[in-house]
């Protein structure tokens, strides 16, 4: 009597590929995908508020108007602020040499102004400020200017 060799039976592929990877991963069901796109949508509306009101509470402009050289140890620097007439900023401003190399530095405080002084009641002011120089500067520039806290 002849009997079959089991390990000579052929599987189905998806049986034998089943027995040495494992079962299929099914998707998320419509329920999960909806909670998932719910939860992006609440996460997106989130950011976007925090991004709007962190930029307008302490939002500060500034813009070069103009520099002079007065000798090889000073400059004038011109510049436009715009910032809440109430807050107090700081500049920081720098001159530069021929080859862009800092020869001057200095960082200015505009405190708080009232609606006659300057332009949008009070909002954008113009201010020069000195700088001393190691040598003879070729440019000045405000290089950022950021709102002061006021608890600090």
């Amino acid at each position: 009597m002849t009997s079959e060799d089991p390990s000579g039976t052929a599987l189905p592929a998806t049986t034998s590929l089943a027995n040495r990877y494992g079962s299929q991963k099914h998707a998320f069901g419509g329920k999960t995908k909806r909670n998932i796109v719910i939860a992006a949508l609440i996460l997106g509306i989130g950011f976007l508020a925090w991004v709007t009101t962190s930029s307008s509470q302490s939002s500060v402009s500034y813009k070069d108007l103009g520099y002079s050289a007065t000798d090889v140890t000073q400059s004038e620097v011109d510049f436009q602020v715009t910032k809440n007439p109430d807050a107090t900023a700081k500049c920081a401003v720098k001159a530069m040499d021929s080859k862009f190399a800092v020869v001057g530095w200095k960082v200015v405080q505009i405190g708080p102004n009232a609606p006659k002084d300057g332009a949008d009641g009070g909002q954008t002011t113009v201010q020069r400020t000195i700088l001393h120089t190691e040598s003879a500067a070729v440019s000045a520039v405000v290089d950022n200017c950021w709102i002061v806290d006021a608890a600090k």
